[in-house]
């Protein structure tokens, strides 16, 4: 019997050896594919992150015959939350990717601790400094949302089309309005406008009137106004308060039906630059971004309502169709879980041809970690309180 007992004990110290080894000395996997979401879902960018939010329960729980669980969290608009958001997720939730977040501030902030942690990022802001210039650490972010600059070309070619010269801008003052202003200044000197004014604003101010003072008295021809969600539509009420009647134009952060609602009659006639899903029905037949864009619409509404689809949602919608699209080459590389299935993963994401998305047609190579083309951007105007299709494919 003692013989016998002693080669039990045995076994066993070896099966808890065995366990430890497989726990601490090789790498983990995992039974399903994790996908760790931040958003702004609360704070001054809910209205963005909501609607993000909401279209991560529209994505799909089985991609390439593996279960997906998605762990969402929401940064508040906070880049402090962001920077514990994304450590959480990659260090106790060991997650294989990350959408989010919502804002540029946010999404630079989240660049270091994403690439230490080894896992890729698709964020649904807008800078392009979140990959360019690209880098050893920028390999690991993607992103769905525009270029500034991509936005900015429009909106100048749509002024010189109307004979504009002159241009006043009103932005926030962080990242995103600090990147914008750069694109639009860029992009006017190319075409021979002149920026005469610039006034910077916080998301979370009561008030912008001092800022469309000052643009005002500048003379401008037209008011470029570089921000996102309903803060955006504060120096659009000052500006109309104030009588002025000439040409507004918005960057594609206002791209939701919350910003036309705070806004209301200070934006009607106010033209935005923007991406196709907004105003899906109204595409021509034969544009290949169509069917896509009204499949999120049709399935966003019946989840939340008339009239409730968004850009932000397309840009959630379209990180889901990145990783439809990647996770069945990653798999042939390794195990959820695992470092190798991360890295495969980052390649695949890294290797994107011909997808048509709610927003465009993405081809990613190496040193375009966004890959849109021309039908990726759209003209549309505020049409009292709805969005009305001015222009597709960027012209």
């Amino acid at each position: 019997m003692s013989s016998i007992t002693g080669k039990h004990k045995a076994l066993k110290a070896v099966a808890v050896a065995a366990a430890l080894f497989a726990i601490g000395g090789a790498p983990a996997a995992w039974a399903q594919i994790k996908i760790g979401v931040t958003v702004s879902s609360t704070g001054p960018q809910a209205s963005l992150g909501i609607p993000e939010k909401n279209a991560i329960t529209l994505l799909p729980r089985t991609i390439a015959g593996q279960s997906v669980e998605y762990i969402v969290l929401d940064d508040a608009s906070d880049t402090n939350r962001a920077v514990t958001n994304t450590k959480k997720l990659i260090s106790e939730d060991h997650v294989d990717a990350i959408i989010g977040s919502t804002t540029t501030p946010n999404t630079l902030a989240m660049i270091q601790p994403a690439s230490e942690g080894q896992t890729p990022v698709v964020t649904l802001a807008s800078s392009a400094r979140l990959v360019e210039p690209m880098d050893a650490q920028r390999r690991w972010i993607f992103k769905t949302p525009h270029n500034d600059s991509f936005i900015a070309e429009q909106l100048v070619a749509d002024a010189v089309s109307k004979g504009l010269k002159r241009i006043g801008f009103i932005g926030f003052n962080n990242a995103l309005g600090d990147a914008f202003a750069v694109e639009i200044k860029k992009a006017a000197a190319a075409k021979g406008l002149t920026v005469v004014a610039d006034e910077r604003f916080a998301p979370g101010d009561s008030s912008a009137t001092a800022q469309a003072l000052k643009v005002l008295g500048a003379k401008p021809d037209a008011i470029v106004i570089g921000g996102s969600g309903t803060p955006a539509a504060l120096p659009a009420r000052a500006l109309r308060e104030r009588g002025y009647k000439g040409v507004l134009y918005f960057n594609h952060g206002v791209s939701n039906n919350d910003f036309l609602r705070v806004c209301g009659a200070d934006c009607n006639g106010a033209l935005v630059a923007t991406g196709p899903v907004l105003v899906a029905s109204q595409l021509a037949a034969n544009n290949p971004v169509k069917p896509i864009a009204e499949d999120l619409v049709s399935r966003y509404e019946k989840a939340y309502g008339a009239g409730s689809v968004s850009l932000f949602a397309g840009y959630t919608w379209d990180a889901g169709l990145y990783l439809q699209r990647a996770i069945p080459g990653a798999l042939k590389a390794g195990k959820p879980g695992t470092q190798a299935f991360r890295t495969a993963l980052r390649d695949q994401l890294e290797s994107i041809r011909n997808l048509p998305t709610a927003t465009g047609i993405i081809t990613t190579t190496a040193s375009d970690h966004v890959g849109m083309d021309q039908r990726s951007r759209v003209m549309v105007v505020i049409d009292n309180g709805r969005w009305r299709l001015v222009s597709a494919g960027g012209h």
